[in-house]
C-alpha cells in the first residue's frame, strides 16, 4: 500500500510504539497487523502471527470474538471492554490482559482492532480512545492535519497545513470543511463526496485539488478519517494531507506532451477520444466533424517542408477562428476533428469561409480544398468508434466524388453502418460457436493436368443476416482486429484437411491468406509451428499468401521477413497473390522468401481479346521464370484463357473454369 494513498504504513510504525500488545484482525478472524509490544510480551513474532488466528488460551473465545465483529458492525462507533481474557504465549504459557476492542475502518474494510492491557499493569484504566489519540498524535508529525467537528467545521490544524494553505491559527478555527476546496462545481462535488464518506463512518483516499488561503491551487494526497465519538457521543474527523502538487504539475506536462498536437497546439486524437467519451456520459448533444484537407501529399511535393507546415498552421488557424469556442483536434497530417453544438448549415459554411480567406504560400493563392464528414451524437451513433467510422466513411464517398463538400449521412450511409456494426457483432457470435467454414479452391497444375495445390477460403453463412462476402467480412476482420481469430482458424482447418488428405495418399500444399497484422506479431512464426505440430500437418503442404502491401510493409520491418525465412527453412511455402495490382516496387522479390506469385484475375479476364494483356501476362510468365519463381493465373474462367496461359508457359491456374470453391469432398472427386 502506498503511503500516498492511505495510512496502512503509517500506521505500522506508529503502533509500535504504543504502550501495549495492540493488533488488527480481518473479518476472517486473521490477524493483520501486531506489534513489538505484543512480540515481546507474547513471543510471537508478527511474520508467525500474519494471517493466523488471535493466540487465545481458550479456543472458544475465538467464536466470541466472531460474533463480537458482527455486533460492533452495526454500531461502528462504539468502543467496548470485554475485560480480562487469557492469551497463550509461544512459550505456552497464560498471560491475563484487560481487552478493549472496536471496529475502525481502512480502505473502507472494516477491522476489529484490540489493544491489550496486563492485569498488574499500573495503567489498567487507560482507555482504548487514549491510545488513539496517541496514534493520532503520531500521525500528526507526519501528514498535515485538519481535525472537523460533526457539522464539519474546522476545530483544529497542525503547522505543516498552516504553513502550505497560508492559513492563520485563529483565522482558519471555524472555516468550514468546503472552503477548503475550488469554488466551483467539480471542487464541491469531491468535498461532497468526502464528506458522505465520513457521514457514513467511513475512511476516504484519494489525490484532490485544494485552495489556499488566497486562492492558489495546490493538490495533495488526502486521508480522511472517522474518529470514534467522545464520552459526550460527538463525532468528529480527521484529514490528513501529503503535498503532491510537483507531481501533479509534471503530470499535467507529460499529459500535455502526450495529449497535444506540437505542430498545431491542437489536442491529438488519444485526448479527443477522452473528450468524447466524458460527452457521451454527460449525454452532451453534439456534432462530429470530420474535416480532411483534400490532395494534401500533392501539395507536399510542390511546396518544401517548411511550406508545408505554413499550410498546416494557416488552416488551423482559419479553423480556430471559424469554429470558436468548440473542441478541435489534428487526428492526422491533413485530419481534424471538431466537436460543436452548431448547425449544419454554418459548418458546410467554412467551405466559403476557406475560399473568402485563402492561404498564400510563395506569395501564391493555394488552391486548398476540404472533404468533411457530420456525425451527430446521440442521432447518428452512439460511441466515439461509431462516430469515427461514420464520419470516415461519408469523408471517402466526398472524395471519391472530387472532394470540396462537408455533407452529412444520406439513408444509404446509415443502412451500410448499421450493417456493418450487426455483421461485427454477429461476427464475435461467429467466432465463438465457430459458425465460420472452409472450402478449397483447387489449382491445376498445366504440367501434369494435376491438383497439387488448394486455397482454402473462410465462409460465413449467418443464421440472422445470411452469406455475408469474403471482401466484407476480410476488411470488417482486420479493423476489429478479428482476423488473427479467423486467419487461426483457416490454418487448424486447412492443416487438418492436408493431413487427412495425406492419410488417403493425396499429397495436396493447402495455401491460406495472411494479413501483416498477423506477422506483426512476433510470435506467429512459433504459432504456425504450433498448429503444425498440433495437426501432424508436415510444413511443406503448408503454403502461406501475402499481398504486394504486405510484401512492401515486411521491407520494412525485419522481424517479419525474419519469421517467413524461419517458416520456409522448414518447409513452408510463400506465395504473393494478385501479382501487378499492388505497388510497383520489387525489391521485396529480393527480400521475402518467395517462391511463386499469382497473376491477378483482372489480368486473365481480357487475356484472349487485347494484344496488351496478352504481351503483358506473357511478360510477367517470363519475369517469374528468370526468377525460378511458379507462376499461377488466378480468375481462370474459360477454355481459351487456359489455352492461352498453357501455350505461354504459366505453371498453374485457378478460376471458375476448374472449379469454384467447394467441399473437401467435392475436391476428392475432383482428383
Amino acid at each position: 500500500m502506498s503511503e500516498n494513498n492511505n495510512i496502512f504504513q503509517t500506521t505500522i510504525e506508529l503502533i509500535n510504539h504504543l504502550p501495549h500488545p495492540f493488533l488488527l484482525v480481518n473479518q476472517n478472524g486473521e490477524i493483520v497487523l501486531w506489534n513489538t509490544d505484543a512480540e515481546s510480551k507474547l513471543g510471537y513474532s508478527y511474520k508467525e502471527m500474519n494471517g493466523f488466528p488471535v493466540p487465545f488460551a481458550d479456543s472458544s473465545q475465538i467464536t466470541a470474538y466472531e460474533e463480537l465483529f458482527h455486533q460492533l458492525l452495526n454500531e461502528p462507533q462504539t468502543s467496548f471492554d470485554s475485560g480480562y481474557q487469557n492469551y497463550l504465549t509461544k512459550s505456552k504459557k497464560r498471560m491475563l490482559f484487560k481487552t478493549y476492542v472496536r471496529i475502525i475502518y481502512f480502505e473502507d474494510q472494516p477491522y476489529l482492532a484490540m489493544s491489550l492491557v496486563l492485569s498488574d499493569s499500573s495503567t489498567t484504566d487507560s482507555s482504548f480512545e487514549e491510545e488513539l489519540s496517541y496514534l493520532y498524535a503520531g500521525l500528526k508529525d507526519s501528514y498535515m492535519t485538519l481535525f472537523l467537528d460533526s457539522e464539519g467545521l474546522i476545530t483544529a490544524a497542525n503547522s505543516s497545513f498552516l504553513k502550505l494553505s497560508k492559513w492563520t491559527p485563529k483565522r482558519v478555527l471555524g472555516k468550514t470543511f468546503w472552503q477548503m476546496f475550488p469554488q466551483t462545481t467539480e471542487g464541491t462535488k469531491i468535498a461532497n463526496k468526502i464528506w458522505e464518506s465520513l457521514k457514513n463512518n467511513r475512511s476516504w483516499q484519494g489525490e484532490v485539488e485544494k485552495v489556499t488561503k488566497d486562492g492558489q491551487s495546490y493538490w495533495v494526497s488526502l486521508s480522511a478519517i472517522p474518529i470514534p465519538k467522545n464520552h459526550a457521543g460527538r463525532a468528529s474527523y480527521l484529514l490528513l494531507e501529503k503535498d503532491v502538487t510537483e507531481k501533479k504539475v509534471l503530470q499535467k506536462q507529460l499529459e500535455k506532451i502526450a495529449y497535444i498536437d506540437q505542430e498545431t497546439g491542437l489536442m491529438n486524437r488519444y485526448r479527443l477520444e477522452q473528450i468524447v467519451n466524458d460527452m457521451i456520459e454527460d449525454a452532451q448533444h453534439f456534432t462530429f466533424v470530420f474535416l480532411s484537407i483534400d490532395k494534401f501529399y500533392s501539395l507536399k511535393e510542390i511546396y518544401d517542408e517548411k511550406a508545408e507546415a505554413v499550410l498546416v498552421m494557416e488552416f488551423t488557424s482559419r479553423m480556430k477562428m471559424y469554429f470558436q469556442d468548440s473542441v478541435m483536434a489534428r487526428i492526422s497530417v491533413n485530419e481534424f476533428v471538431v466537436l460543436t453544438p452548431l448547425g449544419e448549415w454554418f459548418i458546410q459554411g467554412f467551405l466559403a469561409y476557406l475560399k473568402q480567406h485563402p492561404i498564400y504560400l510563395d506569395n501564391t493563392s493555394t488552391p486548398l480544398t476540404i472533404s468533411g464528414g457530420i456525425t451527430k451524437f446521440p442521432e447518428d451513433q452512439n460511441t466515439f468508434s461509431n462516430l469515427f467510422k461514420a464520419s470516415n466513411t461519408v469523408i471517402q464517398k466526398v472524395q471519391s466524388e472530387g472532394g470540396d463538400n462537408i455533407t452529412s449521412l444520406s439513408k444509404d450511409d446509415h443502412q451500410n453502418l448499421s450493417t456493418r456494426s450487426v455483421i461485427e457483432k454477429r461476427l464475435l457470435v461467429a467466432l465463438n460457436q465457430k459458425d465460420l467454414h472452409v472450402l478449397y479452391q483447387p489449382q491445376r497444375d498445366l504440367d501434369s493436368d494435376g491438383i497439387k495445390t488448394v486455397e482454402a477460403l473462410v465462409r460465413w453463412e449467418d443464421q440472422e443476416i445470411g452469406m455475408v462476402p469474403p471482401d466484407i467480412l476480410i476488411p470488417i476482420a482486420e479493423e476489429t482486429g478479428l482476423i488473427n481469430q479467423i486467419g487461426r482458424f483457416i490454418l487448424e482447418k486447412a492443416c487438418e484437411q492436408a493431413v487427412e488428405w495425406s492419410n488417403q495418399g493425396h499429397n495436396i500444399r493447402v495455401s491460406i491468406n495472411t494479413s501483416i497484422r498477423e506477422f506483426r506479431d512476433k510470435n506467429m512464426a512459433e504459432a504456425i509451428r504450433k498448429v503444425l505440430q498440433s495437426t501432424g500437418c508436415p510444413a511443406h503442404l503448408l503454403q502461406i499468401e501475402i499481398t504486394e502491401k504486405f510484401a512492401l510493409e515486411a521491407e520494412a520491418e525485419s522481424s517479419i521477413v525474419k519469421q517467413m525465412k524461419q517458416l520456409q527453412a522448414e518447409g513452408v511455402k510463400f506465395s504473393l497473390d494478385d501479382f501487378g495490382t499492388g505497388y510497383a516496387s520489387f525489391r521485396y522479390m529480393q527480400l521475402l522468401p518467395l517462391e511463386e506469385f499469382k497473376i491477378d484475375k483482372s489480368f486473365i479476364s481480357s487475356v484472349t481479346y487485347q494484344e496488351k494483356t496478352q504481351a503483358l501476362v506473357k511478360g510477367m510468365i517470363q519475369f517469374g521464370k528468370s526468377l525460378q519463381m511458379r507462376v499461377v493465373a488466378e480468375g481462370v474462367e474459360t477454355e481459351e484463357q487456359e489455352f492461352f496461359l498453357r501455350e505461354a508457359g504459366c505453371d498453374a491456374v485457378q478460376g471458375y473454369y476448374i472449379s469454384r470453391p467447394t467441399s473437401p469432398i467435392d475436391i476428392e472427386n475432383l482428383l
